[in-house]
């Protein structure tokens, strides 16, 4: 009979050994990209802005919370990435810009890439 009043306290014993599963990892929410140490005629601006200054894009395409706008001629590709201000809230401006060459990709600077737009 001793046997059997030590069953239920041994089963309690391999049970306490088992332990809980981990929980499940919190999801993160995306993070916005750092604020821009590059500088140039186009960072900091809206989109409104870029239109009044380049004209319509030929294309655009939302990625994340970003959207990058591009523009295109026959002498310079400029690609330009939007965010909304770190608060979540307001209007997006550029961030980052990039300008190239079209057919090579050699990068372009920006001032000779945006007089290429101008006439």
């Amino acid at each position: 009979m001793p046997m059997r009043r030590l069953l239920p306290f041994a089963a309690l014993s391999v049970a306490a050994c088992a332990g809980t599963p981990p929980p499940a990892p919190t999801p993160q929410p995306a993070s916005l990209p750092a604020q821009p140490t590059e500088r140039g005629a186009l960072i900091g601006r809206s989109q409104a802005e870029l239109v009044a200054r380049l004209g319509n894009p030929t294309f655009q395409v939302r990625e994340g919370i970003g959207l990058k706008l591009q523009w295109q001629n026959d002498r310079c590709v400029i690609d330009a990435y939007l965010y909304p201000p770190a608060s979540g809230t307001g209007v997006a401006t550029a961030t980052h810009v990039d300008s190239r060459r079209p057919l090579s990709g050699d990068d372009l600077p920006q001032d000779a890439c945006l007089a290429s737009f101008s006439g």
